[in-house]
């Protein structure tokens, strides 16, 4: 099974994070896992709601 593939325009979409903050992101090695294939920078859709998940954990105040 595949993971599916999202672009960083539809990262960026669904999480209303801008493309240039996810760029800055990638560059300083924060943000959700992605991955350069090619010339195109590519995230699983599993690794981005994992780090979603994990910014809910982080603000949860108990």
């Amino acid at each position: 099974m595949t993971d599916h593939l999202l672009r960083i325009g539809e990262v960026a979409e669904q999480t209303g994070i801008p493309e240039n903050t996810l760029r800055y992101w990638r560059h300083v090695g924060t943000g959700p896992k992605s991955a350069k294939l090619g010339r195109r920078i590519v995230y699983r859709e599993v690794d981005v709601v994992a780090w979603i998940d994990a910014q809910f954990n982080k603000s949860h105040v108990g």
